[in-house]
C-alpha cells in the first residue's frame, strides 16, 4: 500500500511538471509569434509606416524623423513663411510642382495637406546629399532675396520653404513629399497616404 501512495505522488509530481514545461514551451513560441505583429528595423527602413509627434514643433522650427532610411524634415511654417513663397514663385523651377515626387493630395504650390505643416524627404535631388535647413530672411552668406529655405552644402542648390528648387540649379526638381496622413493635430503619419487614412 505505501508503493501506492509513492506512485500516486511522482505521477502528481509528473503532471505539474510537465503543464509547467509545456506553458514555458507555449510562452516561448507565442513571443515570437505576437512580436511578428510589430514591424522590425529592417521593415521600418525599407518603408513600413512612421508616426511622428508635432505637438512640440514650435513656429519657425524643424524637426527631423527617419523613413525608409532617409530624413524627412517637417517644418512649421509661420504666416510669414507662407507669404514669401508668393515672393519667390517666379525664382523657382517649378512653381507649381507638375514634375516634382509629391502626392495628388498636397496643395501643388504650399506642397502641403496643411498649409503650416511642410513635410519633405531632405534628400537633394541632384545627388542625395542632405540640404540644410536655413530660415532666416536676407543672411549675409545668402543674400537679400533669400526668404528662407534650404541650401544643399554639397553643390549649393538652393530651395524655398516649399522645398521647390530654384532655377538654374544643379538639383533638377523639388524636394520629394512623401506619403504622409495625419492621425490627429499633433501626429503625423510617414508612409500612409491621407486618401487611404
Amino acid at each position: 500500500m505505501s508503493n501506492d501512495g509513492v506512485n500516486a505522488g511522482r505521477r502528481r509530481f509528473l503532471v505539474a511538471a510537465t503543464s509547467v514545461v509545456g506553458a514555458a514551451g507555449a510562452v516561448g513560441a507565442a513571443t515570437p509569434f505576437v512580436g511578428s505583429w510589430f514591424p522590425s528595423a529592417k521593415a521600418k527602413a525599407a518603408g513600413a509606416p512612421v508616426k511622428v509627434n508635432i505637438g512640440k514643433v514650435e513656429p519657425g522650427q524643424q524637426i527631423v524623423a527617419e523613413w525608409r532610411g532617409q530624413p524627412v524634415f517637417i517644418v512649421r511654417r509661420t504666416p510669414e513663411i507662407l507669404s514669401n513663397l508668393e515672393k519667390v514663385a517666379a525664382q523657382v523651377a517649378d512653381p507649381e510642382s507638375k514634375a516634382s515626387v509629391q502626392p495628388t493630395y498636397v496643395d501643388p504650390k504650399s506642397r502641403s495637406i496643411k498649409p503650416e505643416i511642410l513635410v519633405l524627404v531632405g534628400i537633394c535631388t541632384h545627388l542625395g546629399c542632405s540640404p540644410s535647413f536655413r530660415p532666416e530672411v536676407a543672411p549675409a552668406d545668402l543674400g537679400a532675396d533669400w526668404f528662407g529655405g534650404y541650401l544643399c552644402p554639397c553643390h549649393g542648390s538652393r530651395y524655398d520653404l516649399a522645398g521647390r528648387v530654384y532655377k538654374s540649379q544643379p538639383a533638377p526638381l523639388n524636394l520629394p513629399v512623401p506619403p504622409h496622413s495625419y492621425e490627429s493635430d499633433t501626429v503625423i503619419i510617414v508612409g500612409v497616404d491621407q486618401e487611404k487614412a
